[in-house]
């Protein structure tokens, strides 16, 4: 049977993929089709023709599975962010499990009863919903010339409006409201990426959770004077010769801003570049600290604009928890945490270990790291700004590494600091991972140079979406 775009054909969905898109087959040739879930039985309109497979798109629910919710959002398939808010809970979290045991069996070459047998539960949220801390909306403008904030619909930059998405606080709605009320009241124009005119790129918004501060941050483009025939506000400030004003209405629109209760810091991040990339280098506070405070595991920690910190605090404690479970701790153990950022897994540990000793490359991180240590009496972390394929192999003879923890971005580790962590001979690697390719990869390595796969967890950090978190415990032979 030959199938053309724009044919519609009808399937059972049999599958899904990692992605999250349904997979069915009509007259075996294989169709792929966002927003179906396994066990709809569907009409679908082919949109894409590959010579083994093709794209569809649901046109019509002829007999829902039964795994098939009503999504709580009314703009769930237009965003995409959450591509998996149709699946009820109890199907996503079997989904992510069953991506992360084929990574490990495809990618990473490791037999389905090793992974079965060494495989615990996932750990799931209680409520999947309103769970992240942090959330960045583009600003841009409808057909009608208004200011809108929102999410980029899928793969493009075409902004979908929402300010109350379901994944994040309350407050952030009333946030976002405010401030495109101040942007019309002061006629300051949204971004335009396609010729660099306007000025509010994005609203970066962060929560404590357990602190309940919350921080703004106003992306925009800046140069100096060039706004100012708008900031008619300066004479508001007791000392205005102190203050510069970025903002048309600066003052009003931290008073109002303030008035949402844990509001403790506004500031402005200035990014003049034609770039996909959000935050700019330059930062001012125009409100209150330049960093807002959280609690993980006891432990205090400060967060600014620019620091990484996950993004679900819940399940960012269980998550650590395993890790530290994992790593066996009895009091005595000297911990090396690679790849450490602002020092959460390291100061976390060092209550249990003898030492934490935290690398990292990027030295603002480091500089938290730091910070975070006194903020929370800790005297036995330190941290090194380093690369691990670089520090370990020149202090090996110094290293006496009972545990290594290995939490890198994305990518994954490269090879070449791998071979230095298998260099120093940990008796145990705890690796946390936020990609199930690049987890496959790296633990295919680790095997390779003498390690044993002996745990695997999964923890559902990324509730609503195809992403998922593991961390898994490997032991010297």
């Amino acid at each position: 049977m030959e199938h053309k775009k724009n044919d519609i054909v009808r399937l059972e969905i049999t599958d899904m993929t990692a992605e999250g898109m349904g997979v069915g087959k009509s007259g075996g040739y294989a169709l792929f089709v966002k927003d179906a879930v396994i066990g709809d039985v569907l009409d679908a309109r082919i949109v894409k023709i590959k010579k083994n497979y093709g794209y569809g798109r649901v046109e019509k629910i002829v007999s829902p599975s039964s795994l098939r919710v009503s999504p709580e959002c009314p703009i769930a398939r237009q965003c995409g962010g959450c591509q998996i808010q149709e699946l009820s809970y109890e199907g996503q979290l079997d989904l992510k499990q069953n991506k992360v045991r084929n990574s490990l069996i495809r990618l990473g070459g490791f037999t389905p009863e090793l992974i079965d047998s060494v495989t615990e539960p996932v750990i799931g949220m209680d409520d999947p919903r309103r769970y992240r801390n942090k959330a960045q909306y583009p600003v841009g403008t409808d057909k009608s010339g208004r200011a809108v904030a929102g999410f980029y619909a899928g793969r493009t930059h075409s902004i979908i409006p929402c300010t109350d998405c379901v994944l994040v606080p309350e407050e952030n709605s009333t946030i976002l409201d405010t401030v495109l009320k101040h942007m019309g009241k002061y006629n300051i124009a949204a971004y335009n990426e396609s010729d660099g005119s306007g000025m509010m790129r994005h609203v970066m918004i962060r929560k404590g959770f357990n602190t309940g501060e919350i921080m703004v941050c106003l992306v925009i483009k800046y140069k100096a004077g060039g706004n100012r025939n708008y900031c008619i506000d300066s004479t508001a400030y007791e000392n205005p010769s102190e203050i510069t004003v970025y903002i048309p209405g600066q003052k009003e629109l931290t008073d109002k801003l303030c008035e949402i209760p844990g509001m403790r810091s506004v500031c402005v991040s200035i990014n003049n570049d034609n770039t996909n990339v959000i935050m700019g280098n330059e930062i001012h506070t125009i409100y209150g600290s330049d960093r807002i405070n959280d609690i993980l595991l006891g432990k205090k920690f400060e967060i600014s604009p620019l620091s990484f910190y996950q993004v679900n605090p819940v399940q960012v404690e269980k998550l650590y928890g395993t890790a530290i479970e994992y790593a066996g701790l009895t009091g005595n153990e000297e911990v090396w945490d690679i790849c450490c950022g602002i020092g959460t897994i390291s100061l976390c540990m060092a209550d249990k270990a003898g030492i934490v000793h935290g690398l990292e490359i990027v030295p603002e991180a480091i500089n938290d790291a730091k910070r975070n240590a006194q903020l929370n009496n800790v005297d036995n972390a330190e941290f090194i700004c380093a690369a691990a394929e670089e520090y370990l192999p020149h202090h090996k003879d110094e290293i006496r590494a009972d545990v290594v923890v290995l939490d890198p971005p994305r990518k994954g580790m490269d090879e070449a600091a791998l071979a230095a962590v298998a260099g120093i001979a940990p008796d145990r690697i705890v690796y946390v991972s936020c990609d199930p390719a690049t987890l496959a990869r790296d633990l295919k390595y680790l095997t390779g140079c003498g390690y044993e796969l002996k745990k695997v967890r999964c923890t559902d950090m990324f509730c609503q979406t195809v992403h998922v978190e593991t961390v898994c415990l490997l032991t010297k032979k």
